[in-house]
């Protein structure tokens, strides 16, 4: 296991789950339930399990489209997923 690829990871999915919509649908959970550990866990393992799909999407979709064009994807779903937020 490479440990820089691990503590860049690390990082960026860290500073970029802070304040997102999963953290605020666990406080909610949270402060509707009281379930501290119940929340903490389900909503870990759902974290874990999102990821690891994502993952998985990942290392299918290197093996067939170029990592440039890649970004330009990912680019373009955020703005669809911005706008259908917006929306909806």
């Amino acid at each position: 296991m490479s440990k820089s690829i691990f503590w860049v990871t690390f990082v960026t999915v860290f500073l970029a789950e802070i304040g997102d919509k999963t953290q605020l649908a666990a406080m909610m959970a949270t402060a509707k339930s009281g379930e501290i550990w119940t929340v903490f866990l389900s909503a870990s393992l759902a974290l874990i399990l999102a990821t690891f799909l994502g993952v998985l999407a990942g290392a299918w979709l290197f093996k067939y489209i170029p990592p440039h064009m890649i970004k330009y994807i990912a680019g373009f779903a955020f703005i669809g997923v911005g706008i259908w937020v917006l929306l909806f």
